[in-house]
């Protein structure tokens, strides 16, 4: 029997005296490349963080609000993803100067990315598909086995939107991914969690549901 990766159990959780999730039950086991949709407010940034508390340390996090730091560079700002592997005063100096090894490890993952002509530019001065690849390139850079994102490619066209979670996928043996784009959804995932007024209303194999099924949730 196949051991589950995270497990979260939650009755009723409210915000503000709102309830933002009830009933859930959920498990996530290695090898599931999920996909969690739902209209805004309907709970799936919420679900994302409750299950990213399950085991925080296994997973890489792509949030919705990327966090970067405008004045900084793509590199600095990637790098940051592996800020607890040294001490302060490597950070320091590596902030100042950085060392050929980061910075050959974080030019290939620029290159991966598309985004190695700005591995050096500061971060305001990138559009915003350009920011969010930044933003994905430092989770990976965290090198853990499982990647969360919340609308981690909402700012590039569906082609590239497909690559960048290809190319997730092959780094990470588990992703949990919210995504906005329903056909996205259906070619990027093996399992589909669909939200509704916070209840999870699909839990399913991704091949066992079509377009007008994900439809429903948004009605």
């Amino acid at each position: 029997m196949r051991q589950p990766l995270l497990t979260l159990h939650i009755e009723r959780l409210t915000q503000g005296g709102r309830a933002v999730l009830c009933d859930v039950d959920l498990k996530i086991y290695r090898g599931d490349h999920i996909a969690i949709l739902g209209r805004s407010g309907a709970g799936k940034s919420t679900l994302l963080q409750r299950l990213q508390r399950c085991n925080s340390d296994e997973i890489a996090l792509c949030p919705q609000r990327n966090g970067l730091v405008e004045a900084l560079s793509s590199y600095n700002n990637i790098y940051m993803g592996g800020l607890d592997r040294h001490p302060w005063w490597y950070n320091l100096l590596n902030l100042l100067r950085p060392w050929a090894r980061n910075r050959r490890q974080i030019g290939d993952i620029c290159r991966l990315l598309g985004i190695e002509q700005q591995l050096l530019q500061s971060v305001d001065q990138l559009s915003g598909g350009q920011r969010q690849r930044v933003a994905i390139g430092r989770a990976l850079y965290q090198d853990r086995p499982i990647f969360f994102g919340d609308e981690a490619v909402a700012s590039v066209d569906p082609v590239q939107a497909k690559q960048l979670i290809d190319t997730i996928q092959q780094r990470h043996h588990s992703t949990v991914q919210v995504l906005h784009q329903r056909p996205l959804a259906l070619a990027c995932s093996n399992r589909i969690i669909g939200l509704k007024d916070g209840r999870i209303c699909i839990d399913a194999p991704t091949d066992q549901l079509t377009i007008d099924d994900l439809t429903e949730l948004y009605l």
